[in-house]
């Protein structure tokens, strides 16, 4: 048994993990080509997060899937580098938007140059992958613009907020299956496709994508709370300070209005309050670290990497679903 990947997956047989291994080393490698320029800063700048490393959640469900079919078919590891270079350019922008400071354990590009710069960047990273998805054929350039308007809308949908009415748990999980899910969902469709498998076996990897990317976002989720920067590889609570809001937040603010209890009153009114001064935000953290919602947002998790797994049934069984059963199992522990 051998740790590979993100999370200390473990690959249960040589030759997978060798082609694993083999894969991700020459996404590595295409990420790092892909991002050069003629002009050094933007080769630094675009290389920035490239090579302040990550879990490379994406390329690897790509390697996985593409175990449904020909693993070394040709278009495999470009389409593994379009789907992370498409996460990456998102992460620059993400950053200006929450005014974060630190992301993969570096400062993020909007600290370390300024919002223009990592704007621009994120769309420079668009643009080379791009480039790379339009040798891999018209439905590929159809699939990831799909997933791509799926991944803003859900962006804009977060940014609007629910309408009146709408429930705002459900609300958020449908901005989540288009600011993550999309994304890992095209993965596995990508993986699959590009190797050749069968129509049937892509659309199963796609669906288990879509839920699992869920579930990742929502352990994100979790983490933003629970976590240290050590763990998580950012600031904890950046969301929280910037008012963004996660399950756990949306299931506090669903319990007071239930149930009306003090405590719970009192942690919104925290929340709604300013989290910018250092004391109350930490005393928001400590406070939501210890509350049943962040318990709830943990069964959600679960739940969602419940049906992924689920989605996997009809595949036959090899070494290859095994590692994608055992995904589940790493991303609902990065939430506890």
């Amino acid at each position: 048994m051998t740790v590979v990947g993100p999370f200390g997956l473990s690959v249960r047989d040589q030759a997978l993990e060798a082609d694993v291994q083999t894969g991700l080393a020459a996404v590595e490698a295409g990420l790092l080509d892909a991002t050069k320029s003629e002009v050094p800063f933007i080769t630094e700048a675009a290389q920035h997060l490239v090579r302040a490393g990550g879990k490379r959640f994406r390329p690897l469900l790509v390697m996985l899937a593409a175990q449904f079919g020909d693993p070394y078919a040709p278009g495999v590891v470009p389409s593994a580098v379009v789907v992370e270079l498409t996460h990456l350019a998102t992460l620059y922008h993400d950053d200006v938007m929450d005014e974060a400071e630190v992301r993969r354990g570096v400062a993020s590009a909007n600290v370390r140059w300024d919002n223009s710069v990592a704007v621009l960047t994120g769309d420079f990273l668009f643009a080379r992958a791009s480039h790379i998805l339009a040798d891999l054929g018209p439905e590929a350039v159809r699939i990831q613009a799909e997933a791509f308007e799926r991944l803003v809308t859900g962006q804009i949908l977060e940014t609007a907020g629910p309408r009146d009415g709408r429930d705002p748990v459900d609300h958020y999980l449908d901005v989540l299956a288009g600011k993550t899910g999309s994304l890992v969902a095209v993965s596995g469709r990508f993986g699959a496709m590009m190797s050749g498998a069968d129509e049937t076996v892509v659309d199963i990897l796609t669906q288990y994508g879509e839920r699992l990317g869920t579930a990742f976002q929502l352990a994100d989720d979790v983490l933003d709370i629970a976590s240290d920067s050590h763990e998580s590889g950012k600031t904890p609570g950046t969301d929280l300070r910037e008012g963004i809001p996660t399950l756990p937040v949306l299931h506090l603010r669903a319990q007071a209005a239930q149930y009306g209890r003090p405590e719970d009153l009192e942690l919104v009114a925290l929340l709604d309050g300013d989290l910018t001064d250092d004391a109350r935000h930490a005393e928001a953290l400590r406070r939501l670290r210890v509350h049943p919602a962040l318990e709830q947002a943990r069964r959600d998790t679960v739940r969602y990497a419940e049906e992924a797994r689920a989605t996997l049934a009809p595949l036959p069984e090899c070494y290859a679903k095994s590692a994608l059963e055992e995904l589940c199992d790493a991303v609902v522990h990065r939430a506890g």
